[in-house]
């Protein structure tokens, strides 16, 4: 009987030590922000593939961000938390569309969609994240390169 019962445990164990492994091991995104930039690479890999520009949108009601080709086709990457998240794209201040707050330029100009296009290249835009509680955050995405834009600390 202590056999089984050693066995039963440590079989257990096995089972909790594999499911914790593979969360861990797993390339899901945990944060918005990765979700977001798992979705940006994805998009300019399909535009550099397909050789034709691929949109790009947020679905407030599924939560999820909208990748579109030319030829119709969508796939969706959802965001992976249960708290309400608005996102907005901020076409990059080129002029009219922006304030200065607290020594910051903001956009405030909100487009629907930016493309990503077969040469690599993206829109210039932002991204702002607006969670129920806390400050907004946004990223800046470089347009030559779609990779984030490395901004310095305040100081």
């Amino acid at each position: 009987m202590e056999i089984l019962l050693s066995i039963a445990v440590m079989a257990m164990l096995a089972a909790v030590l594999l499911v914790g492994a593979n969360r861990m091991l797993s390339d899901q995104p945990k944060t918005p922000d990765e979700v977001f930039w798992k979705t940006v690479r994805e998009a300019r890999k399909t535009a550099l593939r397909s050789e034709t520009p691929v949109e790009l949108s947020f679905d407030p009601d599924a939560r999820s961000f909208v990748m579109t080709t030319t030829a119709g086709a969508k796939k969706e990457f959802a965001l992976p938390t249960d708290r309400k998240i608005d996102v907005n794209f901020l076409q990059a201040a080129t002029g009219g569309g922006s304030i200065l707050l607290g020594g910051d330029l903001v956009e405030t100009q909100k487009i629907p969609v930016v493309k990503f296009y077969p040469d690599g290249t993206c829109d210039p835009f932002r991204i702002q994240f607006r969670g129920q509680t806390g400050e907004p955050w946004s990223l800046a995405i470089d347009p030559w390169t779609c990779a984030p834009v490395l901004v310095a600390p305040k100081p």
